[in-house]
């Protein structure tokens, strides 16, 4: 008998919920196959079976609860595939009045029955990727296992996700219900345990931190006419094209250096000064905002960046992101602009101290001189930062360097 535990996530995570598995009670599984998924506070992982064998019990339902350590499942090694294996549990003891044709030693229990169709790992992670009710593929397994081939074949017919199920709300005289009509459809939906997570977070942020927020504008002229000068080139290059985030993560750290502070956390009594620069690039993901790291963004030149950015934000869109993508941190941008923001005030990512906002780049008429205007295309910027370490004076001229840097990215290139 073979256990599957939840193993050790990630330093900061001790606990997750399971998602869904992703195989079945007599289902027989190789070493490496993924057998379920955990949800946890920042990303969904797929566990994977380290022995080979049968799937004899599953201890755990979606949306449990588990802790590291936890056994969720049991794997037989020598049972066979498609039968519904018995398990051995010790009789209690005999006492004196018990009939002399009581069973003794071990008796035959049989394990819960599953209404889940039966699937490989491989075939159930392909229905979950392609949005297939397993329920209704068909197969022509005579023990009636779905396999990969039988999900692919019935792409052809349909590949409709289920419709969400409306209720009606009761008006009721005495319930706490506001301004809702009676007989109205609403949809309720289960948060997620990440969107829990995030809502917390950003609500505990507000609490603890002493956030303001500064804002400046850059005329993104110069940056707009070096991207259309050099992107074809660019790309001939590296492969990867000129965006506008890797001149926004170079102004960054450039700044950060002037201004260390912004590059800091608080624990406890004590300020902790980074001396390296993880920057955070904020990524709307299906599931929910996402922050992926650009590790040593500081020994990366332009194509390294956007490389590191286009792979992140991938599989952020791909649900690929891992534990190791989105840990530490010491700065984060993110992007509004991407949505249509001209203006907002982003929120930290604790326990960092400083975000900044990107927004739209909209033409606006600028003062060039006294006598001269011109149509020029700007951009809001928005410095969030935790005014019990930074103050109003530092704050305000980080976001003035980000901005001088960014009107003269020249001089970001001689930097790499």
């Amino acid at each position: 008998m073979i256990e599957i535990k939840v193993p050790e996530l990630a330093e900061s995570i001790s606990e997750g919920t399971i998602s869904q598995w992703l195989i079945n009670i007599g289902d027989k599984v190789s070493k490496g196959d993924s057998v379920v998924e955990l949800e946890t506070d920042k990303v969904n992982i797929e566990l994977n079976a380290e022995h080979s064998g049968v799937v004899t019990k599953v201890l755990k339902e979606p949306g449990d609860t588990v802790e590291v350590g936890d056994v969720i499942a049991v794997i037989e090694e020598n049972a066979a595939e498609g039968v519904t294996p018995a398990v051995q549990a010790a009789a209690p003891e005999k006492t004196a009045n018990e009939p002399l044709d009581q069973p003794s030693g071990h008796q035959e229990i049989e394990l819960p029955k599953t209404d889940r169709p039966i699937a490989s790992p491989a075939a159930r992670k392909l229905a979950r990727e392609l949005g297939i009710d397993l329920n209704q593929v068909s197969t022509r397994d005579p023990l009636g296992r779905i396999r990969p081939d039988d999900v692919k074949a019935h792409t052809s017919t349909t590949n409709v996700k289920e419709e969400p199920k409306l209720e009606k709300v009761s008006q009721n005289p005495t319930s706490q219900q506001i301004d809702t009509d009676f007989d109205k459809p609403v949809e309720r939906v289960k948060m997620s345990r990440r969107r829990q997570t995030i809502a917390k977070r950003l609500v505990e942020v507000q609490h603890t931190a002493a956030m303001l927020t500064t804002f400046n504008e850059v005329d993104m002229t110069a940056i707009m006419d070096l991207r259309n000068k050099r992107k074809d080139v660019f790309f001939e290059k590296h492969g990867v094209r000129l965006g506008f985030m890797s001149f926004f993560t170079k102004a960054v750290v450039s700044a950060l250096k002037q201004f260390p502070l912004l590059n800091a956390e608080i624990q406890g009594d004590e300020i902790i000064i980074k001396k390296f620069y993880d920057i955070g690039i904020a990524v709307a993901a299906p599931e929910g905002l996402v922050v992926p790291v650009v590790r040593n963004a500081n020994h990366k030149n332009f194509a390294e960046i956007e490389q590191e950015i286009s792979d992140l934000g991938k599989k952020a869109r791909d649900n690929a992101l891992t534990l190791k993508d989105l840990q530490g941190g010491t700065f984060t941008i993110t992007n509004g602009g991407v949505f249509g923001s001209l203006m907002s005030t982003p929120i930290l990512n604790s326990p960092q101290v400083g975000i900044l906002g990107m927004h739209k780049i909209q033409l606006r008429p600028v003062a060039i001189d006294k006598e001269r205007m011109e149509n020029r295309p700007m951009m809001y910027i928005a410095l969030s930062y935790d005014h019990r370490i930074v103050d109003g004076k530092e704050a305000v001229s980080f976001l003035s360097a980000v901005k001088e840097l960014l009107e003269d990215p020249h001089s970001l290139l001689l930097e790499g």
